[in-house]
């Protein structure tokens, strides 16, 4: 019994022994890389941009140093890209250029609620959303007067709508951008909305590309695609 007590005595030493190094190690280590931690952070905080710092070094880019009070946007959903203008008396500058973060549907116009197709056509932001569970979002105006008009044509009830440019990175029909590209716009929306933010989804870039897509849905593309690509050329006369 005295052998077991005291080789238990011994082990109960040795693991306070090893207790004890481990602590002391632990907490000299833990303490340095905190104090690492804490200064990368520091650093981290000073030389990152919030939005406006990250807008306004966008804008000084192109020569301005002040919020753009018009701006205009072209979503192409072939290219998956968003591009963001500053309208002026001449033409418009391109800003910057945003990737979509996802993408549902096809080419071809939105026809009905639930069909996850992005709208297709010339629209403008209606209203800003502080408090979308996408982080950030902007109401896109469809249906438009030529959406109400085809479906009456076809003869389409329920042509669906809550089409918005918002954050994350999931769709079913609406063109997300990511939360850092959507804290950008937004800024740069609220301080434009009251004079008016045109946006014209395109399935291509007619400013640059003749091809137009076959719509089996519709007999109507035509019709619409004339509409996108007299308007980008009316804005965009150079290209």
């Amino acid at each position: 019994m005295k052998a077991k007590s005291k080789l238990y005595f011994i082990l109960s030493l040795g693991l306070f022994v090893l207790l004890f190094w481990t602590y002391q190690n632990c907490y000299i280590s833990d303490s340095n890389c905190m104090s690492t931690k804490t200064e990368n952070e520091i650093l981290s905080s000073k030389t990152s941009l919030n939005p406006k710092q990250r807008v306004f070094e966008k804008l000084e880019k192109i020569g301005l140093t002040e919020l753009p009070d018009k701006i205009l946007m072209v979503a192409l959903k072939s290219q998956r890209k968003l591009e963001v203008y500053v309208q002026n008396p001449e033409e418009p500058k391109l800003l910057c250029t945003y990737d979509f973060t996802a993408f549902s549907g096809g080419s071809g116009p939105k026809l009905k609620q639930g069909d996850k197709q992005i709208p297709e056509g010339i629209y403008s932001i209606e209203y800003l959303n502080p408090n979308s569970k996408f982080h950030l979002s902007m109401k896109v105006s469809y249906p438009n007067a030529f959406d109400r008009k085809m479906a009456e044509r076809d003869n389409r009830e329920n042509l669906g709508g809550d089409i918005f440019i918002h954050g994350r990175d999931v769709t079913i029909g609406c063109i997300p951008i990511g939360d850092r590209a959507i804290e950008e716009l937004y800024l740069l929306a609220e301080h434009s909305l009251k004079n008016g933010i045109k946006i014209i989804i395109s399935p291509e870039d007619f400013r640059k590309d003749s091809y137009r897509p076959n719509i089996l849905t519709v007999d109507w593309e035509d019709e619409l695609y004339d509409r996108i690509e007299k308007e980008l050329k009316a804005i965009f006369p150079r290209e």
